[in-house]
């Protein structure tokens, strides 16, 4: 019998450099049994193998029962050392992967498991792994335990040291269990019980641990293995730790800050340690910056954020005819408060096309609408609305820094851009997409392909316009871009295939696939906002509903269709035909935060502000209440929410230990206390 355990020990704050991998094995048959145990690692110290591997030098540290791996060649992490480490002690080892696979051979039947020992062969030149091997005697009923440690440290020493502290079964089993209880500590500030249990499953735990663990930390999955920070995408997953892990999200957002280049613009991705990146003209990336710099403000009360002087980018400017670079840039001397760099980011993102509205330069958010605006002259009807959020933020934080002047001036510019998005890109029943270079319109009811597209009518209603045309257009975009019968929420519809122009390589998927008229989760999350702004909790619902992958393994049919994991947020879901509801990339998707967003902040109706608390549910009418468990700092507030006669929206009354609360704010403190919290849904009570 065996059982395997993996994790990577958690401290205080951040995680060990070490994977640890625990092999429980037990002997349940009658007699005694001798085994051996062979673990195996293929180094690549770099980007791929095959231009990493001829610069790996493996050694054997006999202290550390370990095989050490360097590539002194990789330009950032050449002083580094790389582990793989085993208890008990090793019996043989091998360095040369040509040796342990066989000429022609895989891992389906490597040559060295034919050995009695391995070569103890390590050094340079090789095709580089590590295999260990250990052999055990085992009586009847008698049971051990194997730890297996891949890791890397800044030197030898540091690497040693690491070995050691885990060397023995009580260490890895306490590191197991602080482990558990620093995620238990984080995932359970916020424990949510709806009538929903499949829903209950992805807040209390799953998405959150997804955006961490994976998005915000690793940076990596099996579907995309990077390790670069997007500039949108990590500020985008932060969003959703306010509750839970505040500090994490203003770390990044001053980093993020840092990866602006002087004249305004960022960069699209870049990779740490050395920072080297992309420099593009995708037209949404910088403006980022200031949308979520706004909500952490508004969440938090950290007004002293937007004064942290941080420097700037320089390097070459992209030339007339150049969409994007790759370089190393540098940091300038000059530095600026982090308002500073909002306004930057404004001043430069704040463009105006034929019809006054932004430029979509080389991509808005569909980096694979590349082509749309890539004259320089084509317009973003997305990016528009995007921006009328943005320029709100601008104003809020000008106000909090006592920037009267300003704030009124964002508000003026906010209200001038609204006016022209009407005028310009209304088509009937729902808003363009976006306009191409040459004037024609795109997500038009004339259009062949992309007639409607879900993002500016979710946009319409989550930058604060709620008026008939984004009612009409969140309807409209229900009534064409939901698929109820097969669980689908498409991004648009129909898909491009064979349309002049041409918006770009969106088009090089088959119709159906990712963003090419698929399900694209992040969209479609958006959508689900929208509704439940409109007030329509039971629609709003249903959608999150068709997009939980939970309720994609009901069955045993359900499972072979999604094919992907049942427990982590997928980036897109296939329409197309043969390939209906199949899931496409899981874990590295920037729609777990916003999907666990859309349920705190829009169904539930969470929303700190500050010292202050406010909850304002939109749910389905066949709820009949929830209860969230909400800690902030050391306190606890218990809070029960209540619709006796199926309201979706609408708060009659709010009781804090059973004294009603007129004005409908929860204060808020820190210290050892308990509060019970209850509200009742329906119409206003009238004082």
């Amino acid at each position: 019998a065996q059982e395997l355990t993996v994790f990577v020990p958690m401290g205080q704050e951040s995680g060990q450099p070490v994977k640890l991998q625990r092999l429980v094995l037990k002997n349940i048959s009658p007699g005694p049994r001798s085994l051996s145990l062979t673990w195996y690692v293929e180094w690549v110290l770099g980007e791929h193998r095959e231009t990493s591997q001829m610069h790996v030098v493996t050694a054997w540290d006999d202290e550390m029962q370990a095989i050490t791996a360097r590539n002194r060649f990789h330009p950032d992490y050449g002083e580094r050392v790389a582990f793989a480490a085993i208890t008990p002690p090793v019996d043989s080892w091998c360095g040369d992967r040509t040796f342990f696979l066989g000429r022609n051979g895989s891992l389906e039947s490597p040559a060295a498991m034919e050995l009695a020992a391995l070569p103890c062969r390590t050094g340079a030149g090789f095709d580089p792994c590590a295999a260990l091997r250990v052999s055990m005697e085992l009586a009847p009923g008698e049971r051990t335990e194997i730890v297996c440690m891949l890791g890397q440290a800044e030197s030898r020493e540091a690497a040693r040291a690491l070995v050691l502290a885990y060397r023995g079964a009580a260490a890895v089993e306490a590191a197991l269990e602080a482990t558990k209880a620093w995620w238990d500590e984080l995932l359970g500030k916020v424990q949510v019980h709806t009538p929903e249990l499949a829903a209950d499953f992805l807040i209390n735990r799953w998405l959150l641990y997804q955006s961490l663990s994976c998005r915000i930390w690793g940076r990596s999955a099996f579907y995309q293995s990077g390790g670069a920070f997007g500039f949108r995408d990590q500020l985008q997953d932060t969003m959703a730790l306010l509750y839970t892990s505040a500090g994490v999200a203003r770390d990044h957002i001053i980093l993020a800050a840092s990866r602006q280049f002087k004249e305004g613009d960022v960069q699209h991705w870049w990779h740490p340690p050395g920072g080297a990146g992309i420099r593009s003209r995708i037209a949404d990336d910088l403006l980022w910056l200031p949308f979520v710099a706004a909500h952490y403000v508004r969440i938090s009360g950290d007004v002293d954020i937007l004064n942290t002087e941080i420097p700037f980018l320089d390097g070459p400017a992209l030339g007339e005819d150049q969409h994007e670079a790759f370089f190393t840039p540098s940091l300038t001397a000059e530095r600026a408060s982090l308002y500073e760099h909002c306004c930057r980011a404004v001043a430069r993102g704040f463009t105006r096309g034929p019809h006054g509205l932004p430029l979509m330069g080389t991509g808005d958010w569909n980096d694979g609408m590349n082509l749309v605006g890539a004259g320089g002259r084509g317009e973003s009807v997305w990016l528009a609305w995007f921006l009328v959020d943005v320029l709100r933020g601008m104003s809020e934080m000008s106000e909090a820094l006592g920037l009267a002047d300003s704030s009124k001036e964002y508000a003026r510019q906010r209200q001038e851009l609204i006016g022209r998005i009407e005028r310009a890109a209304w088509d009937g029943e729902w808003y363009l997409r976006a306009v191409f270079d040459n004037g024609i319109p795109l997500g038009s009811s004339t259009s062949t392909e992309a007639k409607i597209d879900s993002l500016p009518q979710s946009w319409a209603l989550l930058c604060g316009i709620d008026s008939p045309r984004s009612r009409m257009a969140l309807e409209s975009a229900w009534r064409q871009l939901v698929r109820e019968g097969e669980g689908l929420v498409l991004l648009f519809a129909p898909p491009f295939d064979t349309a002049v122009p041409s918006p770009g390589y969106i088009q090089a998927y088959p119709p159906g696939v990712r963003e090419n008229g698929g399900q694209y989760t992040h969209a479609a999350v958006w959508l689900a906002m929208a509704m439940a702004r409109s007030g329509d909790g039971t629609r709003a619902a249903k959608l999150l509903r068709m997009l939980n992958p939970v309720e994609h393994a009901r069955d045993l049919q359900a499972v072979n269709r999604y094919q992907v994991e049942p427990y982590a947020a997928v980036a897109d879901v296939y329409s197309m035909d043969g390939h209906i509801g199949q899931g496409g990339w899981s874990w590295y998707t920037g729609s777990a935060a916003w999907m666990y967003r859309a349920w705190m902040e829009e169904i539930l109706g969470l929303k700190v502000r500050g010292n202050r608390l406010t909850i304002d549910p939109v749910i389905p009418g066949w709820w009949s209440g929830f209860h969230v468990s909400y800690r902030h700092g050391a306190a606890v507030y218990e809070i029960h929410v209540e619709s006796p006669e199926g309201c979706e929206h609408g708060v009659s009354w709010i009781e804090m230990d059973g004294r009603r609360l007129e004005d409908h704010q929860i204060p808020l403190e820190r210290g050892f206390v308990r509060h019970e919290i209850l509200l009742r849904m329906g119409k206003p009570e009238r004082s």
